[in-house]
């Protein structure tokens, strides 16, 4: 027994001692310390009653060995350990399935030639063939082809998303259904699948407010366990008649016990192992959180401020409504001649049109700067502009087409009129639209009892419109980036925890003043940047499940330390002997060692059940 419990102290246990040393010529002790004084007094106690058993058994008393208690005290701080290890293995285990969505190999065209390379030989410029069912390899954008992507490994949405020349693709992503080239933009660690590894990879290594307190508390209990320990072995001596003639002994153990029962390994994995969950399972929803501040604050949030373009809509202009006075009976020419008109111009309204209508050939286009566009096309002459365009030209606008274009205009729609060499055919409303989970997105915060704020830099008139469509009450429009950082300042000012979304770079500022920062994946790089939380993708909805996400793992966390306070509360006087008098109990370092094992085995176990709630 001396010889196996020497290997298990000097092989598997040197490191509790190692530490315990280096913290005590501080000045300072941890739960090492206490795992090697109890280990170190049952091992040495052990020894001495081997080597010298007389002086016990000519005092008519038996020379009893803890050996067994000393190794298996170490084997079960070790299987916490063990049990803490899985834990990050568990919530890591994201980080492992993102990277294992990067292929190693990847097919490229170069000098009519195709070759397959390694992924690590990719550069910026090359042009990549992605095949049915293979995954796309890095960033970028297509150049020929069309196919649909499954990108639910980054966004959360099981609907493909479909791709055609000039859509963007990302590593990581499956190709379903036909073959495209394209050309290689963002590759090794600058792709959009690394940053999110390294995001997930950055928060588990930070440290959580609640921690910290854990930590202080540790530090002042550990020290006052050491001298609950000396209380119980003096306590003993004294009153050793209460125990016979093995007062000694039992004092030996009492101290033993108390130091082992005691070790606050619950209390030091009480919150990084719930943490860790939450930040792994967020990052399986697609809700990046980069330090373990933000994953606690979320919680507190009361406003929420939201960015309009690109956070409540899509970020760019699309045609919402067509509106014909009449149908021709070549309308279809018509909508292919408007289509092609607005192809030939690199105005953002024309871009929607175009992507809108077919693109007929037309030629002879004149683009009016401010106005829009006339086309002379088979003998006839086409206008297609804003109302100055038709002022000038002396169009006629008939009363149905007047009264549509008013009806756009008073949802804060671009309108757009298409015309002949003499009246108006149609009125083209474009705006950019909401997006389909917006207004769900909103009511889900205000159902969680967060108020929800809109800041735009558009005008009054446009902001309202879509605050009025996604439900928001209260709108701030014609906004600055400084205007924004102000206005958060001030609600902060007031006792308000914020946060702020959005996914711009006129947001940067205001990100980094907000309590809780949260960027757009769909975004600038220098928003994600500048946030603490990474939405992937564009869905709104996650805002809501990132505070829910939140509100979970706190409650986690503090049953976790209830648990663990609460355990050591109920251990430390059992283990000082209080129940001696009264039953003869006294218990065993051994159990102790096991029970403190159990103890962190509740704390880990109550942690993971994070994984299988709904947020």
């Amino acid at each position: 027994m001396w010889a196996l419990a020497t290997i298990s102290i000097v092989l598997f246990g040197r490191d509790f001692y190692v530490n315990a040393w280096k913290q005590a010529r501080h000045g300072h002790a941890n739960m090492d310390t206490l795992i090697a004084l109890s280990t170190g007094v049952a091992y040495l106690f052990s020894v001495f009653n081997t080597l010298f058993p007389s002086v016990w058994t000519s005092r008519g008393l038996e020379s009893h060995v803890y050996f067994e208690s000393a190794a298996v005290i170490i084997a079960f701080i070790l299987l916490g350990r063990l049990l803490e290890e899985r834990a990050k293995y568990s919530t890591s285990s994201a980080i492992k399935k993102l990277a294992g969505l990067q292929p190693k190999t990847v097919s490229i065209q170069k000098d009519g030639k195709v070759a397959e390379i390694s992924i690590d030989d990719v550069v910026i410029g090359d042009t990549v063939i992605v095949k049915p069912g293979e995954r796309i390899a890095v960033d970028g954008t297509v150049l020929e082809g069309e196919s649909f992507a499954d990108e639910s490994s980054l966004t959360g949405e099981s609907v493909p998303v479909e791709k055609k020349p000039g859509s963007k693709v990302f590593s990581g992503t499956v190709n379903q259904m036909g073959s495209f080239t394209f050309r290689a933009e963002k590759v090794g660690s600058e792709t959009n699948l690394s940053r999110i590894i390294n995001l997930v990879r950055e928060a588990q290594g930070s440290r959580a407010p609640s921690q910290k307190l854990a930590d202080r508390i540790a530090s002042i209990f550990v020290p006052a366990v050491m001298c609950t320990a000396l209380i119980a072995f003096i306590v003993w001596n004294v009153c050793g008649y209460a125990t016979g003639n093995n007062y000694i002994v039992y004092s030996i153990l009492a101290l033993v016990t108390v130091l082992v029962i005691a070790c606050p390994c619950a209390l030091g994995l009480a919150t990084p192992t719930a943490i860790m969950v939450g930040i792994g399972k967020g990052a399986q929803n697609g809700i990046l959180i980069k330090d373990a501040e933000a994953m606690e604050n979320a919680r507190k949030i009361n406003v929420v401020a939201l960015d309009k373009t690109g956070t409540l809509t899509s970020g760019h202009p699309e045609v919402t409504d067509e509106f014909w006075e009449y149908e021709p009976n070549h309308k279809q020419l018509l909508r292919s001649i408007l289509g092609g008109m607005e192809s030939l111009s690199q105005h953002p309204i024309a871009e929607a049109i175009a992507k809108h209508f077919p693109n007929g050939n037309v030629s002879n286009v004149e683009n009016i700067p401010g106005m829009g566009a006339i086309c002379s096309e088979e003998g006839e002459r086409f206008l297609a502009g804003n109302l100055s365009l038709m002022k000038k030209e002396g169009v006629e606008i008939p009363d149905a087409i007047a009264e549509k274009a008013k009806e756009f205009e008073d949802q804060a729609k671009t309108v757009v009129y298409f015309a002949d060499d003499n009246k108006a055919l149609a009125v083209i409303a474009v705006a950019d639209k909401v997006k389909e989970t917006s207004s769900e997105a909103v009511k889900e915060l205000q159902d969680l009892g967060i108020e929800v704020v809109m800041l735009s830099g558009d005008n009054s008139r446009t902001s309202e419109a879509i605050a009025r469509e996604c439900g928001i009450r209260e709108v701030h429009s014609g906004m600055l980036p400084e205007d924004k950082e102000r206005f958060i300042r001030k609600l902060q000012e007031k006792g308000k925890v914020v946060a702020m979304a959005g996914d711009g770079i006129n947001d940067s500022a205001a990100l980094a003043r907000a309590d809780v920062s949260i960027a757009m994946g769909s975004g600038s790089d220098i928003a994600m940047d500048a946030a603490k939380i990474t939405i992937t993708g564009s869905d709104l909805r996650k805002l809501a499940s990132a505070a829910r996400l939140s509100r979970q793992t706190v409650k986690t966390v503090k049953m976790n330390l209830f648990w663990a306070f609460i355990y050591n509360v109920i251990a430390i006087p059992i283990a000082a002997g209080v129940l001696f008098p009264v039953n003869g109990f006294l218990l065993n370092p051994m159990i102790a060692g096991a029970a403190m094992a159990a103890s962190s085995v509740c704390v880990v176990s109550n942690s993971l059940l994070l994984n299988f709630r709904k947020i």
